[in-house]
């Protein structure tokens, strides 16, 4: 297990994404204190605040023990990374340094959130209650959107376009366009957008050759057309989740600044599997407390059929520096 650190400020490729149940529109705000009996009350607290780092070795305490700046932690499967993760959860809510509510914890699927969040509340003796912020990117993700719809140009009870809608859409502007939908089928043209969007890239940023490389050259019109027709219908796709939401805090300093001040700590798992634009995005995040831990094996990355990039020499040395 070794660490790299600090953030620098220019974007990087990473690697896959994972599509989850970003449909729930959960509800959060800030706090002010711990109410009595919950996470936060329970861990400030505790009897012996310090129990969670038993059995720990020296790296995994370090890891655990060092909460200022951005941090990374690789280490091999089976070395304890997501114990790190959620044990250095526990001692920030034990030594006082944030409520739940300012914790941005992200994982890659709804089971690792729900594993995290009984985790926790194994640590600080009871069930994990007032972390709105903990979850998956698409979750959090459409949190976000939902909030701030308007600036978007969406509504707040905006619809999630699944595979099927999205093919079907796609063959009526194939259709529209007179292009042969035999030759240029419509999931061709889904997957093609998938990984523009996993890629950061809204329609005007697409290299010219991507662009022509589908529908005799016009894979950027039927992109855009694409999204023009989802702002009709008050839709998204998966992929907007993440590119609306970029350009969501982008567009928006204030609504950027809101999240600097909300989160002073992010924690990042699995970090092998981000894509572009999810490291976009959590490094616009990032920029508020710049307190953010990001673990990960990039030997374990599961989603490389999504575009895998991110690599140990290359990716992650570009943001976070000095080896320590």
């Amino acid at each position: 297990m070794h660490y790299l650190r600090p953030m620098q400020n220019h974007p990087t490729p990473a690697s896959g994404a994972h599509r989850d149940d970003a449909n729930a529109d959960l509800r959060s705000g800030p706090q002010s204190g711990p109410r009595p009996g919950s996470i936060a009350a329970r861990a400030m607290g505790a009897a012996r605040p310090a129990a969670y780092l038993d059995n720990l070795n020296p790296e995994q305490r370090d890891a655990i023990l060092t909460l200022d700046g951005p941090l990374l932690v690789l280490a091999g499967a089976g070395t304890g990374k997501t114990r790190v993760l959620t044990t250095r959860i526990a001692h920030i809510l034990a030594t006082g340094r944030a409520f739940p509510s300012q914790i941005l914890a992200v994982t890659f699927t709804n089971k690792a959130a729900r594993e995290m969040k009984e985790r926790i509340g194994h640590l600080v003796g009871g069930a994990v209650e007032g972390m709105p912020w903990l979850g998956t990117f698409h979750s959090i993700g459409v949190k976000m959107l939902r909030r701030n719809a308007e600036l978007v140009g969406l509504r707040s009870d905006f619809s999630i376009l699944d595979t099927d809608d999205q093919i079907r859409l796609m063959k009526q502007l194939i259709q529209a366009e007179g292009i042969d939908e035999k030759r240029w089928p419509a999931r061709q043209l889904a997957g093609l957008i998938d990984t523009w969007k996993n890629r950061g890239l809204s329609p005007k940023d697409i290299p010219e050759g991507d662009a022509r490389s589908f529908g005799n050259g016009r894979g950027r019109e039927l992109y855009a057309a694409y999204q023009d027709r989802l702002k009709v219908l008050n839709a998204v796709d998966f992929g907007d989740l993440l590119l609306e939401g970029l350009r969501l805090l982008r567009d928006n300093p204030d609504v950027l600044a809101d999240y600097h001040g909300r989160f002073r700590f992010i924690l990042v798992d699995e970090y092998q599997d981000t894509n572009v634009v999810q490291y976009l995005w959590l490094r616009l995040l990032a920029q508020g407390s710049k307190n953010i831990c990001c673990v990960g094996d990039d030997d374990q990355s599961i989603y490389g059929w999504r575009g895998a990039r991110w690599t140990t020499s290359c990716a992650s040395r570009r943001i976070f520096r000095a080896p320590r």
